[in-house]
């Protein structure tokens, strides 16, 4: 099975492609089975790669210049962190007409959260606030900018170019509200800290799950550095309004950080719907969902009540 494409520069992907790129390069594991992974992933092709691995192959060049960082980067922080993410076990080189670098991952166990479906909101609220908080407190020497590390203002043409093309499919009136969410959300005051290190991702496709609670976090795609209310982009992403509260009370975030946090959310779930309508409906229904979610929530200027 060819892996479905999203991007005109992609390249074909499938699972013989994989097999010739695993003999090639590690043919220790050449007998292994190859197969599939359903994901509505955008940057990379994952197949399964026997029992407890996954090879993650880049679907653009820029996906490709992720696999260098998170190689460096994923092996120093995994230890501090409350739950795995991806430990890479190899690196894969150009080949066979494969045409960038591509990982071998050690595979980790769960299911997506469903949205609108966790079963313990408030306690699957506190563990992303306890990965964030991790993530957010380690050492950052040396650490690259995040792929969402710039300030939100940069974003602002890019923003409302996306609204605009939008407008037709959001409604008249679900555009003017999402356009004052977005005014509210350039006028908050920036992070006055330095940059710390985020996820910037934090999305249903890339949470796991067990028994109702976080297990791992994976697709490290965006890591680097930057402003922390960048992650509280969950909020909106993966959890119901009724647990938002717990969510930004255990992160401590102020109404500054959560209206660049909404602000995130919506710019972010913007252009996924604008890109993604027509070649990933996966992507785009989570991206209307979160647009759905961050109105609902516009009344609540400062976000959702404070509990201290």
């Amino acid at each position: 099975m060819r892996a479905a494409k999203m991007h005109a520069d992609e390249p074909d992907i499938d699972a013989a492609l994989v097999r010739r790129l695993i003999a090639a390069r590690f043919p220790r594991w050449a007998g292994l089975p190859v197969a599939p992974v359903d994901s509505a992933g955008t940057s990379n092709a994952m197949y399964r790669l026997g029992e407890d691995m996954v090879v993650r192959l880049p679907r653009t060049a820029g996906a490709a210049g992720d696999v260098g960082r998170e190689h460096t980067w994923l092996p120093r922080l995994a230890p501090a962190l409350p739950v795995p993410i991806p430990v890479p076990l190899g690196t894969g080189r150009a080949a066979e007409g494969y045409p960038w670098p591509w990982s071998v991952y050690r595979w980790l166990d769960g299911t997506n959260p469903a949205i609108g479906r966790i079963a313990e909101p408030d306690a699957f609220a506190r563990d992303l606030a306890e990965f964030a908080a991790a993530l957010h407190g380690l050492d950052t020497a040396g650490g690259p900018a995040s792929y969402r590390g710039e300030p939100l203002a940069r974003r602002d043409a890019e923003t409302r170019a996306a609204l605009a093309h939008l407008r037709g499919t959001l409604g008249t009136d679900a555009a003017a509200r999402a356009s004052l969410v977005w005014d509210t959300a350039l006028r908050a005051p920036a992070w006055p800290g330095p940059p710390v290190w985020i996820h910037a991702d934090l999305q249903p496709g890339n949470l796991l799950t067990a028994h109702g609670r976080l297990s791992a976090v994976i697709d490290f795609g965006c890591l680097g550095l930057g402003d922390p209310a960048v992650d509280l982009i969950a909020a909106w992403y993966v959890l119901p309004a009724e647990a938002r509260g717990t969510f930004r009370d255990a992160l401590e975030a102020d109404d500054a950080s959560w209206a660049r946090g909404r602000g995130w959310a919506l710019s972010i779930a913007l252009l996924e719907l604008r890109y993604y309508r027509d070649t990933n409906p996966a992507m785009a229904r989570i991206a209307r969902h979160v647009i759905d979610e961050v109105l609902a929530d516009q009344e609540h200027v400062g976000g959702p009540a404070r509990t201290r």
